[in-house]
């Protein structure tokens, strides 16, 4: 890369051949929009190599209090990898971003930093495609990546939310936190329905028409049904359905933990697999 602002450092690298490297690589970007370095992690599946033409591949997003390793450290992201074959991307989104733009220019822009930075580097890196490209997150993660897809559904295949915020009204830091980023709390404020997934849903469909790429598009909602956010993810599908927008809500026994969100990316990655093979998906 000739930006001297980016930095590529490999983390973890076995060369199996001259050609094929099967790595967990990490990238550093240092970030107009965020004001700081973005560490990112891309994991690659066995046997791929720069030249192997189109990947399917997966943004995915941490929970609030996180950063970019949560996700390495609590699961084996590698193995997810190979038993899937997707490229998988997991940025930093910092300890309270919510993946938004903060109100004040002058900190960080982390809707931007995805526009502008991130998703390009990484569709030139990777030869990404829209149409093998997705996206999904856990809790607060659910709640940027649902955003991040509505923001502009033709970048992306499909999106996915496991326990997510997807209405901020939802989260009991709606008070404490998020008026870090988008200012005080009201059940009314404007920027606090605004940032809400639950409440863009109404452009979805003019998007595909706009579009022309109606078919094969889902999201993908799951919550363990003890988690206090199941109601935000019945409410948000229930939505959905309401506006005839293609959406799966998986509903299981489980809570706001890891076991229950290694469990739960697994789910997502088969069915994003399956939308990438062209399988059915049960309708």
């Amino acid at each position: 890369m000739k930006n001297p602002g980016i930095y590529f450092l490999i983390a973890v690298s076995i060369l199996l051949s001259t050609t094929v490297l099967q790595a967990k690589r990490q990238i550093v970007i240092n970030s107009a929009n965020l004001k700081c370095n973005d560490t990112v992690l891309v994991f690659t599946p066995k046997g791929w190599t720069p030249q192997a033409g189109t990947t399917p591949a997966l943004f995915l997003l941490h929970g609030w209090s996180g950063d970019w390793s949560n996700w390495d450290k609590r699961t084996d992201i590698q193995a997810m990898s190979d038993k899937y074959g997707f490229i998988i991307i997991t940025p930093d989104g910092f300890y309270n971003s919510w993946y938004l733009n903060n109100i004040d220019p002058a900190k960080m822009q982390w809707r931007a930093f995805f526009d502008q930075e991130l998703y390009p580097m990484m569709v030139k890196e990777y030869n990404l495609k829209p149409e093998s490209t997705f996206i999904t997150g856990l809790s607060m993660g659910g709640h940027g990546a649902i955003n991040v897809y509505l923001d502009d559904i033709s970048r992306f295949r499909g999106a996915g939310s496991m326990s997510g915020v997807l209405r901020l009204d939802d989260t009991r830091l709606k008070s404490s936190d998020i008026p870090k980023v988008i200012g005080p709390y009201s059940p009314d404020a404007p920027l606090y329905r605004s940032n809400s997934a639950i409440h863009r849903l109404e452009g979805y469909n003019a998007q595909l028409e706009k579009s022309g790429k109606e078919h094969g598009k889902i999201m993908l909602i799951t919550c363990g049904a003890q988690d206090g956010l199941a109601k935000s993810a019945y409410d948000f599908t229930a939505k959905c359905d309401s506006l005839k927008i293609p959406v799966i809500l998986h509903i299981s026994p489980g809570n706001h933990t890891w076991k229950y969100w290694e469990f739960s990316l697994d789910q997502h990655l088969f069915i994003f697999s399956r939308m990438v093979q062209g399988k059915h998906l049960g309708y």
